[in-house]
């Protein structure tokens, strides 16, 4: 059998990774660096709460370069700036709560194996509105989800980072696309008049909803394909752009469907998601009042490394 080519950008973040770990003096080291069969790797949330890992308040200013370089090396450029921007906005809500909990150093850097020396790792960064996983096996990314990225405000409307909107494009090109719909197709697209208050998904290992329906990708006009097509692009663009070009390739349109709840205006509350036969994104913005975004990507196939890294694991075992 042929080896799998070598991916470049998985070098690039495998040799990121090291040189972050090598800053971390013993006792941030160990805490860093957890058992690549950890079921710490399946466990993920973005709500405000300590994670297992490295915090950035744990860290001297070597190791936070070096965290820095390791996420520049993992996202695209648009992709480092939105997460960064996700982490500043702690001291927004820290300023409109009067909460000093908030806070924008309590975001985590895990690893699952040591980078460099195992066939397959995996990297995690996760706080409050952000959790990001990646599996390099055999040097190649082989996942990149669950992708999950939230802004809480959405637009930020006072003070000094007023008119910071980091994920605002997933919410107006999906008002975009659905306002190209007729009646007649926004009668299968809206489910509910009502928003559901979160994502549906939530966080358990395996993400699954049961009822695959809304406006089939393969009904719509070659407009509404391809602004749906932007739509989705916009999901993936914090992605490196091979991961991403990956991700998008891989999907089969004629399996998409595109569905909506809630109102269709900017300031309604609303929520959409977008379905194909093994993956699922999810956007809602339905808490203070449609200022609060959650999106997710899930991958039924590859979350948290999928299927590859279960075969390999069970290839692996029968030799012990």
């Amino acid at each position: 059998m042929a080896m799998a080519p070598i991916n470049a950008p998985a070098l690039d973040i495998e040799s990121a990774a090291k040189d972050f770990v090598d800053t971390l003096e013993p006792g941030l080291r160990e805490k860093a660096i957890l058992s690549k069969t950890s079921d710490e790797r399946f466990k993920w949330n973005y709500v405000p709460m300590d994670r297992k890992g490295v915090s950035w308040a744990e860290m001297d200013e070597v190791t936070q370069r070096a965290g820095e370089r390791l996420l520049k090396a993992s996202l695209s450029a648009q992709g480092f700036t939105k997460v960064e921007t996700i982490r500043s906005l702690e001291q927004v809500l820290r300023e409109l709560e009067n909460n000093p909990a908030r806070d924008s150093k309590k975001y985590w850097f895990a690893f699952f194996g040591l980078p460099g020396a195992d066939q397959t790792w995996a990297w995690r960064y996760e706080g409050h509105h952000v959790s990001l996983t990646f599996v390099i096996h055999d040097g190649r990314i082989v996942a990149s989800t669950p992708q999950f990225l939230g802004s809480n405000p959405a637009d930020v409307k006072t003070g000094s980072k007023k008119g910071t909107r980091p994920l605002i494009q997933t919410r107006d090109l999906a008002l975009e696309f659905v306002s190209s719909l007729s009646e007649a197709e926004l009668h299968e697209v809206i489910l509910s008049n009502m928003a559901p208050s979160d994502i549906v998904t939530s966080t358990v290992r395996r993400a699954a909803i049961e009822r695959h329906v809304g406006l089939a990708f393969t009904k719509m006009s070659k407009i509404q394909q391809l602004k749906l097509k932007r739509l989705i692009a916009a999901h993936a663009d914090v992605q490196i752009k091979d991961e991403k070009q990956r991700r998008l390739e891989k999907i089969d349109y004629r399996s998409v469907v595109f569905a909506w709840s809630g109102q269709v205006s900017i300031s309604g509350r609303h929520y959409y998601r977008i379905q194909g036969e093994d993956f699922v994104i999810e956007y809602d913005n339905t808490q203070e009042d449609g200022n609060h975004i959650h999106t997710v990507w899930r991958d039924t196939n590859e979350d948290f490394g999928g299927d590859e890294l279960a075969e390999h694991y069970a290839h692996s075992h029968s030799h012990h």
